[in-house]
This record gives structure tokens, sequence and C-alpha cells, in this order.
């Protein structure tokens, strides 16, 4: 049907200038970049033509429409559209995000770190203020998606997606629908549960599971909730991010906990799929566009964030990945399918048992990591106890056929 659409519009669009009419589109206050992308013509967007300038974009993976499947290549219409060279490269997980800006040994000029990341990184000093009259789209960011505590007067973040949490499950190997986080430590499905491979995310699973915030406040919590992880090592197949979409859309797992907005697309994929909310209540989150402190080219960087808020762009990208606008004017096109969808804009029902993560205390983030650490590699080493014991079981053997040798050499001395 988009298909179709397009051509009646480029039909349209040549019987217009045919009779010398200006279509909408072409207007003196827009720019027309793609056949699907047009920008406001009251921005200088080409200040940095023949600059040789180039951006380096961090993002997560399969988060932005990026030309497969019919959809918009943003990133190459943004650099048609300025002049400006993008590297764009992806990242599974925010601390993985956060270990490579952490390092030095990249400099990215943006980045798209989640709520608590962000939090992290501004106490860290790894985030510029942002310079808003080179963003003056993001006046159209929705009320609602602004003044989080992470970063209360938006000095370093300009919302791109947020979302919920939720569980995928698979019909064909599920009888009943699951309705529990506890659904997950369920025997029935040994070796068919996926589980999240970042500490924050997997903790929050076990934490709601257990009636706990996801946000821990004290190491004791901290160690609960991860004992708890270990209990569902047994049942587990493998810790996933994007690897979860090969997973699921091919019928390799039954269960497994994601973003609502990667559910949508696996079940465009494969119709076994279908997800739900569980009881306990879900993480809400908002991911972010940020500029690293460290960044070369900060006005080419806001010119890119204030690009990806034009309404065009910001429509390619849900529709393409299926999250959910914080951008009023994108949400009014969405179509009914999307904009009404039930896992992309959950009920108030959800909302209020959902949670948002928070930046947690120095303390509690180090116990964190440090326990996951342990968690993972107690888990893909197999039983740690298991294998003390046998360590403990060669060492004996070793000193006992020792001890006989020894005995031996004496008696035949004597």
């Amino acid at each position: 049907m988009k298909k179709q659409l397009r051509a009646l519009f480029c039909a349209a669009l040549v019987l217009l200038l045919s009779l010398g009419a200006a279509p909408a589109a072409l207007a003196e206050d827009q720019i027309q970049v793609t056949e699907d992308i047009s920008v406001s013509g009251d921005y200088d967007w080409k200040r940095f033509e023949g600059q040789g300038v180039t951006l380096n974009v961090y993002n997560w993976g399969l988060y932005i429409s990026d030309g497969s499947e019919e959809s918009v290549d943003v990133i190459s219409a943004f650099e048609n559209l300025t002049g400006i060279k993008v590297n764009y490269t992806t990242f599974d997980s925010n601390e993985s995000l956060y270990a490579k800006i952490k390092s030095g040994g990249v400099s990215y000029d943006v980045i798209v770190p989640s709520d608590y990341m962000v939090g992290k990184m501004i106490e860290e000093g790894m985030l510029a203020p942002l310079d808003y009259s080179n963003i003056p789209n993001a006046a159209g960011i929705g009320a609602e998606y602004l003044g989080w505590p992470f970063d209360e007067e938006n000095t370093y973040s300009v919302p791109y997606m947020w979302g919920t949490t939720g569980l995928i499950y698979n019909t064909t190997m599920v009888q009943e629908a699951p309705d529990s986080w506890a659904d997950m430590w369920d025997v029935q499905y040994t070796g068919n549960v996926l589980m999240f491979n970042n500490s924050r995310d997997a903790y929050a699973v076990a934490a709601k599971k257990l009636g706990m915030s996801l946000n821990p406040a004290s190491v004791e919590e901290v160690d609960r909730v991860i004992e708890e992880l270990k209990a569902q090592k047994s049942v587990v197949q493998a810790y996933v991010m994007d690897e979860i979409f090969d997973k699921m859309e091919g019928g390799e797992a039954a269960l497994a906990p994601y973003y609502a907005g990667d559910a949508i697309t696996m079940i465009q994929d494969n119709p076994d799929l279908a997800f739900v909310f569980p009881k306990e209540g879900v993480n809400f989150f908002v991911d972010s566009l940020c500029i690293p402190a460290n960044c070369k080219n900060k006005e080419a960087a806001e010119m890119f964030l204030n690009y990806m808020c034009e309404p065009d762009v910001g429509l390619a990208n849900c529709e393409f990945i299926g999250y959910s606008t914080p951008i009023g004017k994108v949400w009014e096109r969405l179509d009914d399918e999307l904009k009404y969808s039930e896992i992309a804009y959950p009920s108030q029902e959800v909302l209020d048992k959902a949670e948002a993560f928070t930046t947690l205390s120095a303390q509690v983030n180090s116990a964190l990591d440090t326990a996951w650490s342990d968690m993972k590699s107690y888990d893909e080493g197999g039983s740690g106890w298991m294998v003390l014991v046998f360590l403990i079981l060669a060492l004996a053997i070793s000193v006992f056929n020792i001890w006989r040798r020894v005995r031996k050499k004496l008696r035949n001395e004597y």
C-alpha cells in the first residue's frame, strides 16, 4: 500500500510540475530532501557544506530507518541535505556504550543512551550541554517526555524514542499465554528461555518477579536479586540482545523479555509470536540523543539532532523500527495500526505500574556490575560449586596417589 501511495505521489508531483504549479512539499518554508522527507526551510542546513565535516554517530542496533525493506535511508538523506559525512555504528547495550565512551579510544559526536545511563554520564562529566538555538525542532517534543530526574532541564539530552519492556512468546511452544515474569523460571521451558544480556534489564525482570523495585537501593538488594537470576540459569538457553531477532523469529525459543518496539517488528516477521505486559509491572524507558563532552563537531552534531526531530524523519524512524515517538506531529501522522497499538502505546493501567530506571549510587552500581559479572561467569562455566568440588577431588586423588607411591617406596627400602 505504501509503495502504491508513493507511486501516486510521484505521478501527482510530475503532473503539478508540468502544469507549473508548486506542490505543498516544495513551499518556501520547506526543503524537499527525498520523496518522503522534507525539512524546515528556515534552518541553515548548508552551513557545513564543502567543509569536509564528518560525524561519528553511535546508536542502538536496528534503531533507525536505514533504507532496507523499502524504508527511507535517513542517514543518506542527511548527508545529501547537509554535505556532512556520517560514520554510523551500533551498540547492543547501555553498558557497552558506556565502556566504549569511557575508554576514550574512539571519539563520537552523537550517541543514544537510555535514561539511567544519561544520568550516569552527566554525573561523570561525559556529556556536553546542548545549545538549543541549533535544535529548534526540539520544541515539538511533548512536555510529558521532558524533565525526567536523570536530566531535569534537558540540558544534555533530547528524547528520541520511548517504550516499555514486556514478555514476547511463541504461541506454538507456549500453550497458555504467560502473565508473569515468573513464567521465565518455569522448568517446563528449560532450554527455551532467552534472557537480557545486560545487568539493568535482567535485574529489573528478576526484581519485579520478587515484587521489588527495579532500582536497587542497597548492596543487599542487589545480592538478593542476583541469587534469583542464578536460580533461573538452569532454564536459560542464552543471554541475548540483538540476537533475539533471529532466535525468536526463527522459532528457536519459547519466551524472552524484550523491548516493546522490537516485539512489534518480530511479530510482523513471525505471526506465531505474541507479547504481554507481565502483571508485576514493566520498565518504562526514554532513549535520548546526546553529544559526548569530547565531541569534535558540536554544532554539526546539534544539526543532526535537529534533523532527527524533523517530523518527516521522526515518522520514517517510527514506521520502520516500531518504537514510540515523543514528537506530537509524528504521532498524529502514524497509521492507525501503529498509532493505536497496545504494544507501542500501552494502556494507562500498564503505564501506572511501569517504573523507570534511575541512576544508581556509585556503591550500588559497582556491586551490581560485580554481581552480574560473577553470575554470568557462574552460568557460563557451569555450577561454580561443582567446579570447586571437582578441583578438590582431583587434588585429593593426586595427593593420595603420591602418598601411595611414597609408602610403597619406603616399604621396599625396608
